[in-house]
């Protein structure tokens, strides 16, 4: 009889998750631990240097996460160092996959402190080379009033093809989607190969948002820490989420999330222009 322990032969998958009615690509996780920790860096009174440290914290949770929920499995046998002693000092058991390929997207500035925690914990979790980091610049486009109205794809630095890659966006404040849709239309239409999968990773999304990726990129995949629709009316606000999508707000009128945090670029770089 086989002395492989079943317990860790099919694991889980998913965190828990905010019940929403959203689809199946969405997963805003339901996590009491870190919709403190966001709290804390919305708050007006957080300040630099904490900002960038919570902020890097986060997105080490998220990340495991994402990888936890979107990479392959395989079940490897480790010989411990107790082999030496016993017969029974052998671990088989399930893990994620390290020969996958995968690419994480800094969309500069906001998101450039993100792709980096996601770079490094992808390094450290898959085979290194397999792993890359690229750079695109990306820039609302406003009109007089300040109202959005649309993103330009500016400069960028893109290190080869992304063929059976699993392609991270990872950008804080999913707002109204203009520039990470941008970006991932030029993964799909410029850069060489066929994704596996194309991945955002953000702090907080709105409805609009996540009704814009839906619309214009079916396919993607959206983590979330936290769903903002705080500009939806108060009988919008207790109905489960996407139930009511249509009806429901996370922007101001210069397209701000609300509640929010204010603009995340901004307050990273201790930049206001």
């Amino acid at each position: 009889m086989s002395n492989v322990d079943v317990a860790y032969q099919h694991l889980p998958s998913r965190e828990l998750e905010l019940d929403h009615a959203y689809g199946k690509n969405v997963h805003i996780l339901a996590d009491p631990f870190l919709l403190t920790h966001l709290a804390f860096l919305c708050s007006e009174g957080t300040q630099q240097p904490a900002i960038n440290q919570v902020v890097r914290d986060l997105y080490q949770y998220l990340i495991k996460a994402v990888m936890n929920g979107e990479l392959p499995r395989v079940v490897k046998k480790i010989t411990t160092r107790m082999a030496a002693l016993s017969s029974h000092g052998i671990w088989t058991g399930q893990i994620l996959d390290p020969d996958v390929r995968a690419v994480s997207v800094n969309i500069m500035r906001a998101g450039t402190l993100p792709s980096q925690v996601c770079f490094d914990f992808l390094n450290k979790t898959l085979t290194p080379r397999l792993v890359r980091q690229d750079h695109v610049v990306m820039s609302r486009v406003t009109n007089e009033a300040g109202k959005v109205t649309g993103s330009h794809f500016g400069d960028s630095k893109i290190g080869g093809d992304v063929d059976a890659a699993f392609v991270l966006f990872p950008d804080p404040m999913g707002a109204t989607g203009g520039s990470l849709c941008e970006a991932i239309r030029y993964y799909k239409t410029k850069v060489s190969g066929t994704a596996r999968r194309f991945i955002t990773v953000n702090l907080i999304v709105t409805p609009e948002y996540l009704k814009r990726m839906a619309e214009e990129h079916p396919d993607v995949v959206v983590y979330a820490l936290r769903l903002d629709r705080g500009a939806s009316s108060p009988e919008v606000l207790q109905t489960r989420p996407g139930t009511r999508w249509s009806e429901e707000s996370g922007l101001t009128d210069k397209q701000y999330i609300v509640p929010g945090g204010g603009g995340f670029g901004e307050i990273m770089n201790n930049a206001w222009c």
